[in-house]
């Protein structure tokens, strides 16, 4: 039986509603990333405007190991992917057409900047090691201390997986300290849910195939069998296996 998503409150369910439907209006360019990236803001009503993340696919920088125009996909895979585990926290995304065309909108989170991953990890150890298994599970190839938010709601939030879901191993990541570590076993029954999800081959997984390869969607499913086999993060070399810049 597939595991349910998550179900959200009235307020989440309603920015939902308005990211899939609002009337976009761009508000300014992101100057940080690689990619371009836009604040816009979405509307259905005098009432109901969210803030929230566009990044269009034809503004994503060419990588010589990601295909080309791929990004935004993944973004929305990782999404998909957190919303049957249960965790970590990723804003609402999807997947729609902007001003700049075909691309992911992500929810805004409202956090304070200068708070980073280095800030948190002695402090919310727990949630954090969930985001280093989450990481290990979609390949995440660029794990950034910037990338852990503290939001105003003093909920931890996982943003920016653009880079994920390769089929070869590329996990690039600030959190070396929570590798090697073994991981609580409500961590193991969540993962174990989600392989059944995954072999069911319903709705979950008919929503992958439509944004993923075959053989993205086939190392995925390895990666999940190796977590659940050694119920530990594995050790990574330091030197190879940190991003670039780390914040």
């Amino acid at each position: 039986m597939e595991k349910p998503t998550r179900p959200l409150n009235p307020e989440l369910l309603e920015a939902k509603q308005v990211l899939g439907k609002g009337d976009i209006v761009v508000k300014s360019q992101l100057g940080e990333g690689s990619n371009t990236a836009f604040l816009v803001q979405l509307c259905t009503g005098s009432d109901s405007c969210v803030e929230a993340i566009y990044k269009p696919r034809d503004g994503e920088r060419f990588l010589q190991d990601f295909p080309e125009g791929s990004l935004y996909k993944r973004e929305y895979a990782s999404y998909l992917i957190s919303r049957i585990l249960g965790w970590p926290n990723i804003p609402i995304t999807t997947i729609r057409d902007g001003p700049y065309g075909l691309g992911s909108m992500q929810l805004f989170v409202d956090h304070d900047p200068s708070i980073t991953y280095f800030d948190l990890i002695n402090d919310r150890r727990d949630e954090l090691h969930k985001i280093a298994v989450f990481d290990a599970l979609v390949n995440n190839a660029d794990r950034k201390a910037g990338h852990c938010l503290l939001g105003r709601d003093n909920v931890i939030w996982s943003i920016d997986h653009g880079l994920t879901m390769h089929a070869s191993f590329k996990v690039r990541t600030v959190m070396l300290e929570l590798w090697g570590q073994p991981y609580p076993k409500k961590v193991i029954g969540d993962l174990e849910l989600l392989s059944k999800t995954l072999e069911n081959k319903n709705c979950l997984s008919s929503k992958l195939s439509k944004i993923l390869d075959d053989t993205e969607i086939i190392s995925l499913e390895h990666r999940l069998s190796i977590l659940l086999k050694y119920e530990a993060l594995p050790s990574l070399d330091p030197y190879k296996h940190v991003p670039w810049p780390i914040l």
